[in-house]
């Protein structure tokens, strides 16, 4: 796996310019010019804007690395088949709105639990260890859709704050 502070900087490099290109810089980042994955990932208007447009494969692509999921899981989350990810690759096409919702949503749930756990082999052990608080459930197995997605944010936000109950 490439070191993850590699990937931060390509991460914060590509929002930069997918940003500056769409001209999102002017309506809705301060004028301090702060355009990195974190401010872009906290930046709901932004967010709608990239997943209308769709999530080019070069950001996808740093995403897919920076994130502890396999390909098999990222084209079950993309409802697409591995062959089909392997076209994006080869075409470097833009994803489609919905697709682009479910690899903004990923990249959430990244940020979210790599700041919780603050490694990814422990976010990782996190996702596949069955939670007694999601139903006995793996998170993992909750990130198919958008409510289980929901669910697993607000057990890392309860995690990070120390609320365990």
């Amino acid at each position: 796996m490439v070191e993850e502070s590699t990937i931060s900087k390509k991460l914060d490099k590509e929002i930069a310019t997918l940003v500056k290109r769409s001209g999102m810089d002017r309506k809705f980042f301060t004028s301090d010019n702060i355009v990195s994955y974190k401010h872009f990932l906290s930046n709901r208007m932004a967010i709608i804007l990239v997943i209308r447009e769709g999530v080019p494969y070069s950001l996808f692509n740093l995403i897919q690395s920076h994130a502890p999921f396999s390909e098999n899981e990222w084209s079950t989350f993309l409802d697409i088949s591995t062959k089909s990810l392997h076209r994006y690759k080869q075409t470097l096409r833009q994803f489609k709105p919905l697709q682009s919702e479910k690899i903004i949503e990923m990249a959430e749930v990244t940020h979210i639990g790599l700041d919780t756990f603050g490694d990814m082999d422990k976010f990782k052990l996190w996702l596949d260890t069955p939670n007694f608080s999601m139903g006995g459930l793996k998170p993992m197995e909750l990130l198919k859709d958008s409510y289980g997605k929901e669910m697993v944010v607000g057990e890392l936000t309860r995690i990070n704050y120390g609320i365990l109950a």
